[in-house]
């Protein structure tokens, strides 16, 4: 699967990615290979990102997800540290 976090000022995040853990408005859940796909609004939250090197957290400010064809878009009002 490929993910891509985007903000309004740049690309935060591109890559492969394994899974893929977003804070939802009812809700955290996971996005794994072959997922149904979905459009959800988004909290602010951690995004947790597992890839074959490793995890990686990303803290967003509220957004929408999409996901489509094993392709993940994030976009994000901002992504803080």
């Amino acid at each position: 699967m490929t993910l891509e976090i985007l903000t309004p000022d740049k690309k935060v995040f591109e890559g492969d990615v394994t899974a893929v853990t977003v804070p939802g408005t009812l809700g955290s859940f996971q996005i794994l290979k072959d997922h149904a796909p979905i459009i959800s609004t988004l909290e602010d939250g951690p995004v947790i990102i597992k890839a074959s090197t490793g995890e990686e957290i990303f803290n967003i400010k509220g957004g929408v997800v999409e996901v489509l064809d094993n392709k993940i878009i994030v976009l994000a009002e901002a992504v803080v540290a």
